[in-house]
C-alpha cells in the first residue's frame, strides 16, 4: 500500500510544547493544510499587561521554521533590546520576551482588546509566517493551570519559568474550565467526514495535553469522530527527554512509565506508540502497541516517527472498518 493512501484525508494533532511540536513538525511537512494542530491554551498567562500564549507561539513558530532549536521555544535568532531596558527601569525579568516575540504578543492583545477570536488571531498570525496546517486553540475562553505545590498554588508559568519547576507538585487543576468549550473549528476539525485519525502527541499528559481533554466535550466530539485516536509516549526508559514530566509523575505517585501514560488515557485512545527503550512494557499494555524511534533529535526523526504513526492509525482504522464489515 503507498504512502499516500496511508496518509489520505484530513488528520487532527493534540499538542502542547516540545515532544508534541517536534511531531507536529513532522506532519505539516507531510499533510500540509490537512492538518489540524488543537494547541493547549493552559498556560497562557497575562505578562506586562501581554497576553502570551506559550504553546501557540512554540507551534506557530516550530511551523514557520522561526523557532529557536535551541531551546525549543521563543524565536531563533532573537535579540533582547527591551528585556535590557526592563532590567533598567527595575521590571520583572524572569520571563524572557524577545524583541520579535514581543510583537506577536503585541499583535495579539490589541487584537483581543477588539474583541476579535483568539482562533481567528491565530489563524491570521500563521498566514502571515506561511504557515499552512491549522494552529487551532483548544478553546476561546480562558481555561488556565494552576500547579498546586508545596509552596502553595501556582500559575504554569510561575511554576515552569520562575520556579524552573523546583516545587514538589501535589495536585493539578485548571482554572475555568467548567465554562470553556471546544471552539467550533476545533469542532470541525474532529467532526470532518474524512478525518483519517486522531494523534495525542508526546506532550506533557498532565500539565500539556489533560487541560485540552478537560474541555467539555472534547473527549466525546474525539470519540464520536469514529477515527482511531493513537497517542505517543512522552517517556523514554523511564526519564522525560525534556521537560519534568517524570518529576511529577513520581510526585503524584505515579511510576515514571509509559504504561502509566497509557493508563491515563484509557478509555479515549485505540492504539498507543512507544519507544524501542521501553519494548519489554508492551506485555502490560492492553491494547495496539507501535514500538519504534520515539526520540526527535532532526527533522528526518520527526518526519520519520510522522510517517509510523500515520500508518499506524490508517491500519487500526483499516482493522476497525474490516470488523465492521463481518458483524451481521
Amino acid at each position: 500500500m503507498s504512502r499516500q493512501s496511508q496518509t489520505a484525508g484530513s488528520w487532527v494533532v493534540l499538542s502542547g510544547g516540545s515532544g508534541g511540536v517536534k511531531l507536529a513538525c513532522g506532519l505539516a511537512q507531510l499533510l500540509g493544510e490537512r492538518l489540524s494542530i488543537i494547541v493547549n491554551t493552559g498556560d497562557d498567562f497575562t505578562h506586562l499587561g501581554l497576553y502570551i500564549a506559550p504553546d501557540i507561539d512554540t507551534v506557530l513558530y516550530a511551523l514557520a521554521g522561526l523557532v529557536n532549536e535551541e531551546t525549543g521555544r521563543g524565536r531563533r535568532a532573537e535579540t533582547w533590546t527591551f528585556m535590557g531596558a526592563l532590567a533598567q527601569l527595575g521590571g520583572p525579568t524572569w520571563f524572557k520576551l524577545g524583541d520579535g516575540d514581543l510583537a506577536t504578543h503585541l499583535d495579539r492583545t490589541w487584537r483581543l482588546s477588539a474583541r476579535e477570536r483568539l482562533t481567528l488571531i491565530g489563524a491570521q498570525q500563521a498566514r502571515a509566517l506561511g504557515v499552512t496546517a491549522r494552529i487551532l486553540p483548544m478553546s476561546d475562553e480562558p481555561v488556565r493551570t494552576v500547579v498546586e505545590t508545596d509552596a502553595g498554588g501556582l500559575s504554569f508559568q510561575e511554576y515552569f519559568v520562575r520556579e524552573q519547576c523546583r516545587p514538589m507538585v501535589r495536585a493539578i487543576r485548571f482554572v475555568g474550565v467548567g465554562v470553556a468549550r471546544p471552539t467550533r473549528e476545533v469542532v470541525e476539525a474532529l467532526s470532518a467526514p474524512d478525518l483519517a485519525g486522531i494523534l495525542v502527541g508526546p506532550s506533557n499528559p498532565w500539565l500539556s495535553v489533560a487541560p485540552i481533554l478537560a474541555v467539555p466535550g472534547m473527549r466525546e466530539v474525539m470519540r464520536a469522530s469514529g477515527a482511531p485516536i493513537v497517542a505517543i509516549s512522552p517517556i523514554i526508559g523511564g526519564k522525560a527527554v525534556k521537560g519534568p514530566t517524570a518529576k511529577i509523575m513520581v510526585e503524584l505517585g505515579l511510576a515514571p512509565d509509559s504504561v502509566a501514560v497509557a493508563q491515563h488515557y484509557a478509555g479515549l485512545i485505540d492504539g498507543f506508540v512507544i519507544d524501542r527503550a521501553d519494548q519489554a512494557l508492551q506485555k502490560d499494555l492492553r491494547l495496539p502497541v507501535l514500538v519504534t524511534n520515539t526520540l526527535m533529535r532532526s527533522l528526518d526523526d520527526k518526519l520519520a516517527l510522522a510517517q509510523q504513526c500515520l500508518a499506524f492509525c490508517h491500519r487500526l482504522g483499516s482493522r476497525r472498518a474490516g470488523a465492521a464489515r463481518v458483524l451481521p
